[in-house]
């Protein structure tokens, strides 16, 4: 291991002498603007509560010290291959851009193996989407389990949710996680499953969902010295919801994942995928028209949650 260590200055000196005689140059990009465009953040389920499509404005990349702004005055619905269509009204008192649909008289938004299309009609221009919606397994449990600790890592409890994909290639899911009611959103816990497994073409089907994904229900924490916390402790408590996605969405989270779970650093300049925009499912009726931006998907969701307590 020793020499091992010795071996690197050696190898950086040669690979990269040439930038490191350059980088005591302070370089200034310009980074050029680009025009704003659509963007549809259209992801809706069966959950009997209010419905929500947002539409805002792109910003450039650099531009994150306030939120993109959100369209007021579109059309939005969504209409199923039966004819029935599900209206959104702007809901203006939560801000502009939030379009809501609300359901009642034992109606929601959502059948395994229909078919929606998404409309929104903004300024003269119509931009479509479509959606097959997919079944979903039922959550039979969730299980916390003590772990003994290793190195820096300490004695912690860990949760896992049990469920079933069911037989039949090509299930596609999103598994969202709450703890104690707020929503695991960092790019490192997004997890989805093709079938059981991670991929497609790993075999999974029908069978338990695989270890990783049962455990990525975990919190990623850090302290205020960024020291990795405990996932959970006494009192705290996960709700779990697996959401069935189309392919195409699957295949957008990969994008997502590879664009923004980066771990910095030297390496990123060789390994890391140029960042770019991710792929979308929206088009403009006018193919000379606007761009688009965004996804829309409908899902079918089961959950389960469960409290650690002693």
């Amino acid at each position: 291991m020793k020499n091992r260590f010795k071996s690197w200055p050696v190898l950086f000196s040669v690979v990269l002498s040439p930038w490191l005689l350059a980088c005591d140059d302070e370089i200034k990009l310009n980074t050029s603007g680009s025009s704003p465009v659509l963007n549809v953040d259209a992801w809706v389920n069966n959950k009997s509560e209010p419905q929500t499509i947002k539409l805002t404005w792109t910003q450039d990349y650099f531009e994150n010290s306030k939120l993109p702004p959100g369209v007021s005055g579109a059309k939005v619905s969504i209409q199923d291959d039966s004819g029935t269509v599900f209206y959104f009204s702007e809901k203006t008192s939560s801000g502009s851009g939030f379009y809501t649909w609300q359901p009642g008289n034992g109606q929601v938004l959502g059948s395994p193996g229909r078919t929606y299309q998404l409309i929104v009609e903004y300024k003269g221009e119509t931009f479509l989407s479509s959606c097959k919606v997919g079944r979903v397994p039922k959550i039979d449990s969730l299980s916390y389990k003590y772990e003994e600790g290793q190195g820096f890592i300490q004695d912690e409890y860990r949760a896992e949710f049990w469920a079933t994909d069911p037989v039949g290639s090509g299930d596609t899911y999103w598994i969202k996680t709450f703890k104690n009611g707020t929503f695991m959103n960092k790019a490192s816990e997004l997890n989805i499953a093709y079938d059981a497994g991670i991929s497609a073409g790993s075999g999974f089907d029908g069978v338990t969902f695989v270890s990783p994904i049962r455990s990525k229900i975990n919190p990623n924490e850090e302290d205020s010295d960024g020291r990795r916390k405990a996932p959970i402790v006494y009192g705290d408590s996960l709700y779990v919801e697996i959401h069935s996605i189309s392919l195409a969405a699957f295949n957008y989270f990969n994008e997502v994942i590879d664009q923004t779970d980066k771990n910095g650093g030297l390496a990123e300049l060789f390994n890391s995928t140029p960042i770019a925009n991710v792929s979308s499912n929206l088009v403009n009726k006018n193919p000379n028209g606007s761009g688009v931006v965004g996804f829309f998907n409908v899902a079918m969701v089961s959950g389960k949650g469960k409290k650690l307590s002693n």
